[in-house]
């Protein structure tokens, strides 16, 4: 039964960590924004994620083209592209 639970409790925190901007582009009622509402939710979002990957490149020390190369790939990763 632990193992059971664990199981899904992995699964459930894989899933979560994989959100991505376009897949979050999704209304209450589960309709895909459109025109300017996804516009306007996906500059937002993938401005929140550049500067959350800047926050990660600092904490991980990163300078120069290291931390250009993980601040690009992390916000890709981020907004879905």
């Amino acid at each position: 039964m632990k193992k059971i639970l664990l199981a899904a409790a992995l699964v459930f925190v894989c899933t979560a960590a994989n959100a991505t901007c376009k897949t979050d582009a999704i209304d209450k009622n589960g309709k895909t924004l459109a025109g300017a509402a996804l516009k306007s939710f996906m500059t937002k979002c993938e401005k929140d994620a550049n500067t959350k990957c800047m926050a990660e490149s600092k904490t991980q020390k990163l300078n120069g083209a290291a931390a250009t190369s993980h601040t690009k790939k992390c916000t890709m990763d981020a907004v879905g592209a």
